[in-house]
């Protein structure tokens, strides 16, 4: 494995400047990357341009002036569309380049792309992220690595930019079906979340006296440190869209069906969240859940007293 990644000397491709995308890419520009960037909605790159990232009209186009390539999109068919596409990275990526899907999408979609990569010489890697809006700002998101282990290492700068939990997790999908398990957990933990917020409200207990008292002992968790205090504000911002996750969660249940697996918690919550979508809350934060929860008791949640 001859591949360096080297500051100002190694060339970044980014495609998909969204919520997460944004910051991510800004990062790695701060460590002195020259970067090349494609996004479908022009404006969100012009921070970026500005800041000296050099804009591409197609991701064939990024993959042309880059060594490594990132893309983090929003769902396999966009993955692949801007993967395996006919302006794709693959149609302009050159033998021994890399391209890194962070993208939460489908495993076996993580190893189409590494078998048509190789089939061009190119790497590929798979690697979602946990860690949500604050953890892509604050350059300290969970990495989850699936593909050649040698190919993993040698990005670790980039990685080093962006996360603080570097994990490889083994061969081509194996990142994707590790999100799964991230995506399986939080499902069900954002019910109970909004679900307390919902008792301690008709308790007429403070909400925020309450998150004191339950957030530092067992019933910690992400979620509830870094949501509930949203939820709390009536913040449904996205730092994860709802549409998203039930893609996320659409894609664990299917992949849970073919290994012959039952997941009722986590369809439960997918059907929880589909509730949500159809309240016009899909484009809101995964935490949107507690309007939807709280509607079922009467409870206008944005609009409460107390």
């Amino acid at each position: 494995m001859a591949l360096e990644v080297i500051p100002g000397k190694t060339r970044l491709g980014w495609i998909g400047l969204g919520v997460m995308g944004s910051s991510m890419c800004r990062h790695l520009m701060n460590r002195g990357f020259a970067m090349t960037v494609f996004t479908r909605t022009p404006q969100k790159a012009q921070p970026l341009l500005e800041a000296g990232a050099q804009w591409a009209d197609t991701p064939k186009a990024v993959a042309e002036q880059s060594d490594i390539v990132f893309s983090i999109v929003g769902f396999p068919s966009d993955v692949r569309e801007v993967i395996l596409g006919p302006n794709g990275v693959l149609q302009g990526a050159r033998p021994g380049s890399v391209v890194v899907d962070m993208t939460t999408s489908e495993p076996s979609l993580a190893r189409e792309i590494y078998q048509a990569a190789r089939q061009r010489g190119v790497h590929a890697l798979d690697a979602p992220v946990s860690g949500g809006d604050v953890g892509a700002r604050e350059a300290r998101l969970s990495i989850m690595i699936g593909g050649d282990r040698e190919v993993a290492e040698a990005l670790r700068p980039c990685w080093e930019a962006m996360g603080k939990t570097i994990v490889y997790q083994g061969s081509a999908g194996a990142g994707q079906h590790t999100k799964m398990v991230n995506q399986i957990l939080i499902a069900t933990n954002m019910i109970g979340v909004c679900e307390a917020l919902l008792y301690a409200y008709r308790a007429g207990l403070d909400l925020n006296t309450v998150l004191q008292s339950v957030a530092s002992g067992a019933a910690g968790s992400w979620s509830l440190s870094n949501l509930a205090p949203r939820i709390i504000q009536n913040n449904f911002d996205p730092g994860f869209f709802v549409e998203h996750f039930i893609k996320d969660m659409g894609i664990a249940l299917a992949e849970a069906n073919r290994m012959g697996l039952a997941l009722p918690g986590l369809a439960l919550a997918k059907q929880l969240y589909e509730a949500v979508r159809a309240q016009g809350y899909g484009r809101n934060g995964t935490h949107a859940l507690q309007l939807a929860l709280a509607s079922l008791s009467g409870i206008d949640w944005k609009n409460r007293t107390g």
